[in-house]
């Protein structure tokens, strides 16, 4: 069978097509020449030091800034900053695309950034901070890609516990979505305590019956707007919580448990109310997409079948023999009802109906025990369907025609074919984060999206398609690591 080897890209790219790696075909696909919309990268990377006073400073680069950063950090390299192009500054209101901006963290004076003693502590602290987990990727040829995404997410999260969808003004929000992936990320590489901090956030802002907004202020005290609840946040949380107490050392197991239990318990209740009719499909509701509801989504029944999956998984590891049987026999219900209303259709986006999204991803491992009925075949045809002409993914088939590739979905697919047992699959990851890897920006940030003409734009980094770089490597080093049948 034909892979996307080099030589086979370059033939493409000769005749004007793209080379992509299609999962489930395993032969290159081809995209038609790149064309569609342009937007411009909003920042090129993040960075960090120690503000004034204690605590992290962070800071947004400049498009194009191809920062130079310490070894094992995002500490910005002293000896490679320009003290001409920093005499103006840094900006504290964030309002120059064009020039290095701080986020969060104590006023920084310019200065600071030139201070060789403050960076080379801040790369001390977070090389440490690397060694007391495990890099994802670390003994391949994804190496330097693992430890860039995860440095990246401890950069976006603040010292609260908040961790930013990206450093960008209109990104600069928690979703419960793009933090339950961040913790998840966090747990799956040691780092359990960055996880419990992201979901303890999560849990000082959970409504007082269990649900999530769509997204939370940084500094905890509401929402920036009036999106609504969204009901996948449920889903999602107790899936990351699942993930935190299943990477918990035994030892510290019990207070783990004991610190997530108001956050599962209302979130599981919120998510049992959402199915308990006689049809258990929830209602509709915003999900990935971020757009009105019109009819229920795979996008918001997959996370919440996700969630109730998990909490059986949590009630079970804490001998809460009740609550695990409430849980495991709602999943079951509403895993029935999904099969037969989306599984019977081919799983579309929308349960009346119609084209594949990526949230075939989420009826799949690791987010269920077992792959719903059918749910695999849909997946690998989905590919063929959401392919951008640069050779990533859009959100869904039924998305705009505008050539662009994102980033979120594409590393889900990543992380849903490292999952899988199939050998063609675990190839097909490897594909999808050498794309990823070849799209960063300068300073090896990965953006939200990918012009049709390859060119990194939006938002970098982007927060959840970083955690799901780290977590889809995870994945790869285990299948790596299993002895041979």
């Amino acid at each position: 069978m034909i892979r996307a080897t080099p030589s086979w890209r370059l033939a493409a790219a000769l005749a004007g097509f793209v080379l992509v790696p299609a999962l489930g075909l395993t032969a290159a696909t081809a995209v038609a020449a790149p064309t569609g919309e342009h937007i411009d990268l909003y920042q090129d990377g993040v960075a960090v030091t120690i503000a004034p006073g204690g605590g992290t400073a962070l800071l947004r680069l400049a498009p194009g800034a191809g920062a130079a950063y310490l070894p094992g950090s995002r500490v910005l390299d002293p000896t490679a900053l320009d003290p001409v192009a920093l005499a103006g500054g840094v900006d504290p209101a964030d309002g120059e695309a064009n020039r290095l901006a701080q986020v969060a963290g104590a006023r920084l004076d310019a200065s600071a950034l030139l201070d060789t003693a403050r960076a080379h502590d801040a790369a001390a602290a977070s090389r440490a901070w690397l060694a007391s987990g495990a890099v994802p990727g670390a003994d391949g040829p994804f190496a330097a890609l693992g430890e860039a995404a995860l440095l990246d997410l401890r950069a976006l999260t603040l010292d609260d516990g908040a961790a930013l969808a990206a450093a960008s003004p209109r990104w600069r929000y928690v979703w419960p979505r793009d933090a339950s992936f961040t913790a998840a990320a966090f747990a799956r590489t040691g780092h359990v305590d960055d996880a419990r901090d992201v979901l303890g956030f999560l849990a000082r802002v959970q409504e007082d019956d269990g649900s999530f907004h769509a997204r939370y202020l940084p500094d905890g005290s509401g929402v920036p707007d009036d999106r609504g609840l969204q009901s996948d946040g449920v889903g999602w949380v107790l899936w990351a919580a699942d993930v935190l107490l299943e990477e918990t050392p035994a030892a510290e197991r019990r207070e783990v448990a004991a610190e997530l239990g108001p956050l599962v318990d209302a979130a599981t209740d919120h998510a049992l109310s959402l199915v308990d009719g006689e049809d258990p499909l929830p209602p509709p509701s915003s999900d990935y997409w971020e757009v009105e509801p019109t009819t229920l989504t795979l996008g918001t029944a997959g996370p919440l079948l996700a969630g109730l999956e998990a909490a059986a998984d949590v009630y079970a590891a804490t001998g809460e023999t009740g609550r695990a049987t409430d849980a495991t026999l709602a999943a079951a219900r509403l895993r029935m009802a999904v099969e037969r209303s989306f599984g019977s259709q081919g799983y579309p986006r929308h349960v009346t109906g119609g084209a594949h999204d990526a949230s075939t991803a989420f009826v799949l491992p690791p987010f269920q025990p077992e792959p719903l009925a059918g749910a695999d075949v849909a997946w690998r045809a989905s590919v063929t369907e959401m392919l951008r002409p640069a050779g990533g993914l859009a959100p869904g088939a039924g998305w705009r025609e505008d050539g662009i590739s994102w980033t979120p979905q594409t590393t889900l697919y990543a992380l849903t074919a490292a999952s899988s047992s199939e050998p063609e699959d675990v190839a097909d990851a490897e594909e999808w984060l050498r794309w990823v890897d070849d799209h960063r920006t300068a300073s090896g940030a990965i953006p939200e999206k990918v012009l049709a003409d390859g060119s990194p734009a939006a938002v970098a980094p982007l927060s959840w398609s970083s955690a799901l770089v780290v977590l889809a490597l995870v994945e790869l080093d285990t299948t790596t690591a299993a002895p041979a049948r």
